[in-house]
């Protein structure tokens, strides 16, 4: 756990510096978490659904799109940020519809599509978990540049999974726009989503 937070920690300054270099990597608006515009990195996803249909980023264009990597049994920093996220959506009142919650599991051996759609509950009807096959989650984690390793536990099934701990978010255009920090608060992301959304109405 004390790797996967400083990991948290370090992200934020690593990405800033990728996107400084990337081309287009300037932005007008000024965001409370870490601005990533202009990234070369999280471009896109093909894969199924908690309901079982298939998804990309396209699918929500018009929408601001926060986008978590996690697993069902993770303790602690996967449910706090996606009650986060669900507080975030409440906090936007009548632009909350404007917002779509999606958490990709680093953990398909485990989590099944029913786990997954059962885990969304506890947080928003509307939020979607997205299930990798074993074989498409390093070539998708590293598009993403999403750290995870499998930690061994007790049994063969008790292991936990070491993952990266932030947020992307997407701009209603489909543009990766933000790196939101694990434990920034809902304050500060709900800040830089109504920008967001502000920008897309002018």
């Amino acid at each position: 756990m004390i790797s996967m937070l400083r990991r948290s920690i370090l992200a934020p300054v690593l990405i800033s510096l990728l996107a400084a270099c990337s081309p287009g990597g300037g932005s007008r608006a000024s965001f409370v978490n870490t601005d990533i515009t202009g990234a070369s990195y999280g471009k896109d996803f093909r894969l199924t659904d908690h309901t079982g249909a298939a998804r990309s980023l396209a699918d929500y264009r018009g929408k601001v799109v926060t986008l978590f990597f996690g697993y069902v049994q993770c303790p602690d920093v996967c449910p706090t940020s996606m009650q986060e996220l669900a507080q975030v959506k409440q906090e936007l009142g009548a632009d909350g519809d404007r917002l779509q919650g999606i958490f990709i599991s680093v953990d398909p051996e485990r989590d099944t599509l029913e786990m997954l759609k059962a885990y969304m509950a506890n947080f928003d009807p509307g939020f979607l978990a997205l299930r990798p096959t074993p074989e498409e989650l390093p070539a998708l984690t590293k598009n993403f540049k999403i750290y995870y390793k499998k930690v061994d536990g007790t049994t063969p099934t008790s292991y936990t999974m070491d993952h990266s701990a932030g947020s992307y978010v997407y701009d209603p255009q489909g543009r990766l726009r933000i790196y939101h920090r694990y434990g920034s608060g809902a304050e500060a992301l709900t800040e830089d989503v109504r920008l967001l959304l502000g920008e897309a109405a002018q």
